[in-house]
């Protein structure tokens, strides 16, 4: 009877807590993957609705004009027709500047000034209703590429928020880089491995890599007299071939790859990084002196150098 007492017990103590299982990193990168090409169509999307609605707003203006146009010569045509008219009630030449007497009945002359002011008022009608119907029609079309303009950059605002989201939690995943010691510094590394690298610069070069679309060479050790490289402690990350000037897309990945080193210093290991002729350790963005061209001045390359 103690037995089945004591077992039934040992049953109803709660086991240890089953921790949750982290994100994988293949599964959070295929969803960054996926929302960087839906931000890519939003802003195609985005940037047609704005042509659009910039052509709309060309028509209706014109639409207008032609209205504002159509109702100055209906007003102009209505004061000569009134001009016209009273000149019918006038003398005759030779009469002397005697007006004729009403009740005379109407003249060609009036009944021709008549019948053409018919004529104008029944062609103003119809120009003024398709011109205000056009006119209406862009001020609508306006009104919705707007409002398409505005979902389209709301969803886009919103994928965004969701890409920084997933860059975050890559960013948990991040392991702590080799050596690195309890009061926060880190501990001497020598190069290691056909690369002749020290351990935690391959790591922070692999995580870059993992993060990061690099199509261009990363250059790490070489032979030279001074600075991180020759001590496999630096990686350049080219962005651009020949020595050309990152610009655009190629400047837009520099920057980013430069956000993500200062970013995870403290997991990586991260001394420095140097970027369009500027140093960061930490503390913010400094301008370096002027070394030559392009690469001398790293405006082609991203520089990452590791305690």
């Amino acid at each position: 009877m103690a037995a089945l007492v004591a077992a039934f017990c040992a049953a109803l103590v709660p086991g240890p807590a089953v921790a949750a299982p982290k994100p994988d990193a293949d599964k959070l990168r295929k969803q960054l993957s996926s929302l960087e090409k839906k931000v890519n169509s939003l802003i195609a999307q985005y940037h047609a609705a704005r042509d659009d609605l910039a052509e709309a707003k060309t028509a209706h203006k014109a639409a207008q004009a032609k209205l504002d146009k159509a109702h100055a010569e209906f007003a102009a045509a209505q004061r000569e027709m009134a001009r016209l008219a009273g000149l019918s009630y006038q003398s005759i030449p030779g009469n002397g500047g005697i007006v004729l007497p009403p009740g005379m009945g109407m003249s060609p002359l009036a009944m021709q000034l008549g019948n053409e002011q018919a004529a104008i008022v029944r062609n103003y009608k119809q120009k003024e209703q398709a011109r205000a119907q056009a006119a209406a029609e862009a001020k609508t079309l306006i009104t919705e590429i707007d409002k398409k303009s505005k979902d389209i950059e709301k969803r886009r605002v919103e994928a965004e928020d969701l890409i920084d989201d997933i860059k975050d939690r890559l960013d948990d995943l991040i392991p702590i880089g080799p050596g690195k010691l309890a009061n926060g510094g880190w501990a001497p590394q020598l190069p290691t491995g056909a690369d002749n690298i020290t351990a935690r610069t391959r790591l922070m070069r692999e995580e870059a890599k993992a993060a990061f679309k690099l199509n261009n060479s990363i250059g790490c050790f070489r032979v030279d007299t001074m600075g991180e490289h020759p001590l496999g402690r630096a990686c350049d990350f080219m962005m651009t071939t020949g020595g050309a000037m990152a610009t655009g897309a190629a400047k837009l990945l520099g920057d980013q790859l430069a956000e993500w080193a200062l970013k995870n210093r403290t997991k990586l290991g991260v001394k420095y990084v140097i970027w369009r002729q500027r140093i960061n350790s930490g503390t913010g963005w400094r301008f370096m002196s002027n070394r030559g061209g392009n690469t001398a001045n790293h405006y082609d390359h991203v520089h990452i150098s590791m305690f």
